[in-house]
């Protein structure tokens, strides 16, 4: 039997359309980035469970690679969820990116893997 690593559930659902998060059974914490045992209680018992999909960008930068720059930029932000985790994501509508703006995670392909998003509220498609 292959092990698995913790994030796998993430990916699965990722791939099903799903934005999840872990929620410890014993004491209803939720975590991420996945981890195998609660922070909280240290319980190795947890369920998975949808989260909104809507957040606050908290801070945000242009992603520039020292040697060779991207085809277009690339605005990687801070992104706060109602749930009260914080997950880092890139911004679809760079042009719109503001600490304090409103955004929705899309799961978008790009370059043949599907990943969760942002797009500011109002942003379009």
């Amino acid at each position: 039997m292959q092990a698995r690593r913790d994030q796998d559930f993430f990916w699965e659902g990722i791939d099903r359309g799903e934005l999840l998060v872990q929620t410890c059974d014993a004491c209803d914490t939720i975590r991420h980035p996945p981890q195998p045992r609660c922070a909280a209680c240290g319980s190795d018992a947890w369920r998975a469970e949808p989260l909104s999909g809507e957040g606050t960008i908290l801070a945000f930068l242009e992603s520039v690679h020292p040697s060779r720059r991207d085809e277009e930029p690339r605005c990687v932000c801070l992104v706060e969820l109602p749930e009260g985790i914080r997950m880092v994501s890139s911004l679809l509508d760079p042009e719109n990116a503001a600490n304090g703006a409103a955004v929705r995670f899309e799961i978008t392909e790009y370059d043949g893997q599907k990943l969760p998003l942002v797009r500011t509220a109002g942003g379009g498609q």
